[in-house]
Formats: structure tokens, C-alpha cells, sequence
């Protein structure tokens, strides 16, 4: 139980909580020394809040913002939220920080970014040319104004993320590596052996172009002629959904397309595949998969990966132990690679089983939060 002394930080997020953002909701409930109040203007009702302390801002408190010179409604007051004594501010996503940055100085409290990918590799110019909206037209200059400043502080998801930050322009010494990390007691391996489940290969992201789930099909095409059996599960929506179906039938690909699914029946699909395909790719616009935590939840949970993901194909993978890790759009390595697994039992039950003892040893989620709480220290004990 959390001590009832302990210093509290406010996690700011707008939205409460879309479905796909479990890891914020598991990253607040895995600090140990930090009391976690989630705070934010709008609440979507996706994801179960169970175990947050959640203040939802409203109509009592207006604070103008500088990044869009217009007045946005606070909720819970400024004074209420004073009486949660907040040592420190920590928001996610760099648009966020933007706008949380104003409720920040209001409070007069230091704040933690944490960069999660398209906030950070999205083009300068996309966001310039006002292809992110007119409001967010400034979003660049005002992420390099608070990284100016001496209470902000940004911590990356990835080293890819960071070293894009850094390109960015943020100074290297305001930005720093912190993996999210995963619970390995959440995602056990399933109770049918990898050499036992049907020929499946499971792909779970929004079906948007950085994913990549196209170069998977065309892979899925050339798998088919050597594995018949093979079956691509695709687990996720999104605007090109309708065009990859096209895809497939017209590929010959047996692709069943999921739509997107609760945490519970994504952990249901892992324990029915031999294998998770992450194949991201780099976005017209300059978007990148920043990690993508599902590599970890599928290697914890027994499961090979192959995956080009900017940050996981480099850090989340151990290649030829645990997986494989491939330059994006690489359709014939990417084909090869699914082969190799799914005919190859005795390799696909070692790579599942080194997969757990890897992310078990290095990024489980306890102790990437302690790492975490460590940066919550050091920031408010400086601006103290």
C-alpha cells in the first residue's frame, strides 16, 4: 500500500483514456513511492479507470494558453487542484505538454514530458503547413520553447525517440531515455505450446500507414505458397481498413480482420498464434512507431516477433534469439522470416522462451517505473 506521504504528480492526459493507452493507466498504477492522480478536461469512457485517483477538469477554473491564444476549461479549479499538494506535473505526448504546460505555471510546479512518437518524428513541416490543423500550426516552436526552459524536462520511450528529439532540437541534456516496460505476470505464456497452435501470425496497431500492414500482406503472399495453413490475424481499426481487406482478397491472403479489441481478447489472440508481426514503416509525414510496447507483451507472453518498428525492432528484439528484427518494407525478408518460425518448431519454442527471459530481465514494468520515480525525485527536489 502507498504510503499516505508520499509526494503526488498529476499525469496529464486531455482524453481519459483511449483504449490504446493501457500503458499510462498500468504506468501510474506501478509507482511505488509517488502518489498518481490522473487529471484531465474529458472523460471518453474506453478504458476501465480502476485503481486511479482521476480529477477531471471543468468549468471552474480558465487558464489561457499561450499555444492557443484562446481560453480552454479547467474543471476541479486551480484551487482544488492545489489541495492535492502536487510536487510535480508529468504529461504524455508532446502536443499535451503544450497545453498542459500553461496548468503547470499555474501551479507553479516543474513538468516531465514524455515523447512517444509521432509528436516528436512527425515533419516540422507537416505540422507547419497545417496538415495537423491551424492550431497546432506553432506546435514545433512551442515544443522547442519549453524545452528551453529549466523546470521541463522529457524523458523518450525509445533511444530512437530520443536521438529524434535531439535532431528535433531539444537539447541532449534535457531528454532522456525511459522505457514504459510491460507486467510479465500479466502476460504469462498460454496453455497450448507454441509447436501446438495453428499456423497463425497475429499483427495488432491501428490500420494507418506507419504500420505498415500492407508490406505484411504482400508477405503473407509469398508465405502462402510455401506454408498453405498460414493465417494472418489482424487485430486493430482505422481509416485504411477498407483498402487493406481489398488487399488481401486480391493478394489471395487469408487475413481475418479483427477490428479493434479490448486488452483482454488482444491477450486471448496472443495465447491462440505462433507469432506477432510488427511491420512499421516511416510515414510519408515522417511518422514512426516510437516502440511499440506490443512487442514486449507478446515476447513476455511466449511469442516470437518480427517487427521493423523504429525503437522495438532495434532495442525490444533480440535478433535471431528472440525474433527478427527487419528494414522496413522489406517484403522477402519479412516473408522469409514468417517461414522460418512457423516451420521451424524447435527454433519457434527457443526464441519463445528466450523472448520471456528477455523482457522478464529488462523491461519489466516495475522496474522501468522505479527508473521513472527516480526522474520524479530528482526534477521536484531541484525545483524545490
Amino acid at each position: 500500500m502507498l504510503d499516505c506521504t508520499a509526494p503526488t504528480v498529476l499525469v496529464y492526459r486531455s482524453n481519459i483514456l483511449p483504449q490504446s493507452e493501457t500503458f499510462i493507466k498500468e504506468q501510474m498504477r506501478a509507482c511505488k513511492r509517488w502518489r498518481t492522480v490522473l487529471v484531465g478536461r474529458y472523460l471518453l469512457n474506453q478504458l476501465a479507470l480502476d485503481g486511479l485517483e482521476v480529477r477531471l477538469l471543468d468549468d471552474e477554473a480558465r487558464w489561457a494558453s499561450g499555444f492557443l491564444k484562446i481560453l480552454h476549461r479547467l474543471g476541479v479549479g486551480l484551487g482544488k487542484l492545489r489541495e492535492e499538494r502536487p510536487l510535480l506535473l508529468h504529461a504524455h505526448f508532446g502536443p499535451e505538454a503544450v497545453f498542459a504546460s500553461a496548468l503547470a505555471r499555474a501551479l507553479r510546479l516543474p513538468m516531465i514530458v514524455t515523447l512517444h512518437g509521432y509528436d516528436i518524428n512527425i515533419d516540422r513541416g507537416w505540422w507547419e503547413s497545417g496538415h495537423g490543423g491551424a492550431s497546432m500550426q506553432n506546435y514545433p516552436r512551442h515544443l522547442l520553447g519549453l524545452a528551453a526552459r529549466p523546470d521541463i524536462h522529457f524523458l523518450a520511450v525509445s533511444d530512437a525517440i530520443r536521438a529524434r528529439a535531439v535532431a528535433y532540437g531539444i537539447p541532449a541534456g534535457k531528454v532522456t531515455t525511459n522505457y514504459i516496460g510491460v507486467d510479465p505476470e500479466k502476460f504469462m505464456p498460454g496453455p497450448v505450446p507454441l509447436a501446438e497452435r495453428p499456423m497463425r501470425i497475429l499483427f495488432v496497431g491501428r490500420l494507418v500507414e506507419k504500420k505498415g500492414c500492407e508490406y505484411l500482406l504482400r508477405a503473407m503472399r509469398i508465405v502462402k505458397t510455401r506454408v498453405p495453413d498460414a493465417v494472418l490475424v489482424v487485430v486493430g481499426d482505422g481509416p485504411l481498413r477498407t483498402e487493406l481487406e481489398k488487399m488481401s482478397r486480391a493478394l489471395g491472403v487469408c487475413a481475418q480482420f479483427r477490428g479493434a479489441l479490448a486488452p483482454d481478447r488482444v491477450r486471448a489472440e496472443l495465447d491462440a498464434v505462433r507469432l506477432l508481426c510488427l511491420p512499421s514503416i516511416r510515414a510519408a509525414n515522417g511518422d514512426a512507431e516510437g516502440f511499440g510496447l506490443v512487442l514486449l507483451e507478446a515476447q513476455a507472453a511466449g511469442v516470437p516477433v518480427v517487427s521493423s518498428a523504429l525503437g522495438g525492432a532495434r532495442e525490444g528484439i533480440l535478433h535471431g534469439e528472440t525474433g527478427y528484427a527487419f528494414e522496413e518494407r522489406d517484403v522477402e525478408f519479412l516473408a522469409n522470416s514468417l517461414t522460418d518460425l512457423l516451420v521451424h518448431l524447435d527454433k519457434l519454442t527457443a526464441m519463445g522462451q528466450a523472448a520471456r527471459r528477455f523482457v522478464s530481465s529488462r523491461f519489466d514494468i516495475r522496474k522501468c517505473t522505479e527508473t521513472l520515480e527516480n526522474h520524479y525525485d530528482h526534477l521536484a527536489r531541484y525545483h524545490a
